[in-house]
């Protein structure tokens, strides 16, 4: 069945044929529409019409208003034509379809357009009405400045899918989610400005059906995002600006929550305590990496206005606990971080101070070297002068006391006092023989040097006085030792006095530990002597190897042994150096280099 009613009728109006559907249009039965004038049906509106049509192929249509049988009026979109019957007279058709349920619709919507247009006029984003077949019905004027449209008529005729979507296949996604869902909610798209600018939307929308569930328009919103999607960019980019700093930064970032819970843990920190930071973001307390207490002193400090300004402080320093358990010396930057002027989290800047430390006490030892060779040349000098002025009068006194001597009878009392002057001038002696070979000191003749070997020669010397019978000597010493370029002689002196020291230092009673071994970069022999005397006391450590000092009773030492043995070493481009503990010992650590080019050169030459 046809969906249109269609009537003909003659020249006389007078309706000669209808179908089923004009009878159900009009309401009236076949039998009482034929020979019925067709503007008695379709009312003088129809009349107005037909006067516009002269000759048959003349056609006209347009929307008019019937009533039918009932008396209920009718929108019918009416086409009117002329045609030719079969004897060649003029046949008039009407072609007739029901558009009620459309014209109810399109009021409906006027109404809902008058019920929403104050809504449209305040509303600040983007509101429309639109068909499914990518029109525009209505719009407000913010939808008209967020995409640069001067007016709305301009607006209302754009092609929905080509004008305005950036992506058109995007279109086509909208609405198979409108036929799916009958909604769409925050999707995010993006919109072609008028002047080919884009902008960015939150797009959201309902389906508006008829009376048989068909969608017949959309209604929505469009939210402008552009902004927001620029500052979450800007963001985003600045927090992973952010992020790459704090994990390039060569020093430790730590930062915990108000609960100390750790929540940043960057590279450096992983370097600096051993810790990965999957280990403890989220997993351990910031206290776990100080030492017991510091953390609440860190948080006492930072609560304070006496350290920088409350909730800030810098510069101070303080040990943190490796995961291996090292206590290690850190400078310390820290700061808490307030949201809305609570305690949120704090973070700190942790840098390890254990090279500037090393490099520190590098330049002081290096320093005090220095002061010690220059207090060695100078006392040298003077040494060197003072033996030689004194030494002719000492022999001078040597020779008439001996003389005297001679011409005294063996029991006058005067020979005992003669006796003590030729015992103390002979000290004196001695101590000007020291003198003079300490200042006498110069560049020794160097050669390939068992140190092994001048460590037992020197034993060997010593082992049989009386200084030594209760003193058990532990040999511990590396039989692959290199040999080194020196003077086997001047080591041998510097050992002989490093252990007469140590026997001095346990009073004839106690275990001397002697070891040699290669350094682990094998770039250096390393001599211990490891005694278990009475140690040296911090006050006179800085001094022992002062020219002239001493601790020994007086007669008993020049106080030039371990001086002449510091020169030696320096001379031998060595060090010394010394760990001790008073009550339980000392050690005395000499390191030499190895200097394998120049041994391999002189054993080359047969040196």
């Amino acid at each position: 069945m046809s969906n249109d009613g269609i009537l003909v009728f003659g020249q006389d109006r007078r309706i000669e044929f209808a179908n089923q559907m004009a009878t159900l249009l009009t309401g009236y039965p076949a039998q009482d529409l034929l020979g019925k004038d067709v503007i008695s049906i379709m009312g003088q509106e129809v009349e107005e019409v037909l006067k516009q049509l002269k000759s048959p192929g003349d056609k006209l249509c347009q929307e008019v208003k019937i009533t039918t049988a009932e008396g209920e009026p009718r929108d019918v979109y009416l086409c009117l034509a002329l045609a030719e019957g079969d004897k060649g007279e003029v046949k008039g058709c009407a072609y007739l379809t029901d558009i009620t349920e459309r014209k109810r619709f399109e009021e409906q919507l006027k109404a809902s357009e008058k019920r929403y247009r104050e809504l449209f006029q305040h509303v600040g984003e983007g509101l429309f009405i639109s068909t499914p077949e990518g029109k525009f019905i209505d719009c407000n004027q913010a939808l008209l400045d967020m995409l640069g449209y001067e007016s709305k008529e301009e607006f209302l005729k754009i092609d929905i899918a080509k004008d305005l979507y950036v992506n058109p296949e995007e279109r086509n996604v909208f609405q198979q989610m409108m036929e799916r869902d009958g909604y769409v909610k925050e999707w995010e798209v993006e919109f072609k400005k008028k002047d080919g600018g884009k902008v960015t939307v939150l797009l959201s929308a309902n389906a508006i059906r008829d009376n048989e569930g068909r969608i017949v328009a959309y209604e929505g919103i469009n939210v402008d995002i552009t902004q927001r999607k620029r500052l979450e960019k800007e963001l985003r980019e600045a927090n992973d600006f952010l992020k790459n700093l704090i994990e390039s930064s060569v020093d430790g970032i730590i930062a915990a929550d108000i609960k100390g819970n750790i929540i940043i843990f960057n590279k450096g920190a992983e370097v600096l305590t051993g810790y990965k930071a999957e280990e403890v973001i989220g997993k351990m307390h910031i206290t776990q990496l100080y030492p017991p207490g510091v953390a609440k002193e860190v948080m006492r400090m930072l609560r304070s206005p006496d350290y920088g300004g409350v909730g800030k402080f810098t510069g101070t320093q303080f040990n943190v606990v490796s995961k291996q358990g090292e206590v290690i010396p850190i400078h310390l930057s820290a700061a808490i971080i307030y949201e809305d002027g609570r305690e949120v989290a704090s973070v700190g800047i942790f840098t390890d101070l254990r090279p500037r430390l090393a490099m520190e006490k590098k330049l002081q030892e290096t320093q005090l070297q220095l002061l010690q060779s220059e207090k060695l040349r100078s006392l040298g000098e003077m040494a060197a002068g003072v033996a030689h002025e004194i030494n002719n009068p000492l022999g001078g006194i040597l020779i008439y006391a001996s003389l005297l001597m001679e011409d005294l009878p063996p029991d006058d009392p005067k020979r005992e006092d003669l006796a003590k002057i030729v015992q103390e001038a002979t000290r004196c002696k001695e101590i000007v023989k020291s003198l003079l070979e300490f200042a006498r000191q110069s560049s020794p003749k160097m050669e390939l040097t068992d140190v092994n070997r001048a460590i037992t020669d020197g034993l060997l010397f010593l082992e049989n006085q009386a200084a030594f019978h209760n003193i058990e000597i532990v040999k511990e010493l590396d039989p692959f030792l290199p040999p080194i370029l020196g003077n086997a002689g001047q080591l041998k002196q510097v050992f002989m006095n490093i252990i007469t020291n140590a026997a001095d230092a346990m009073h004839g009673r106690g275990t001397l530990s002697i070891k040699t071994y290669l350094s682990a970069d094998r770039d250096n022999v390393i001599i211990e002597f490891t005694d278990t005397g009475d140690g040296i006391p911090e006050d006179i450590l800085p001094r022992i190897f002062d020219p002239f000092f001493t601790t020994k009773e007086v007669g008993e030492g020049t106080g030039l042994g371990l001086a002449m043995s510091y020169g030696i070493v320096k001379e031998h481009k060595g060090n010394i150096e010394v760990d001790t503990e008073v009550g339980r010992g000392t050690t005395f650590r000499i390191i030499l280099p190895v200097e394998y080019e120049e041994a391999a050169s002189q054993e080359d030459s047969g040196l």
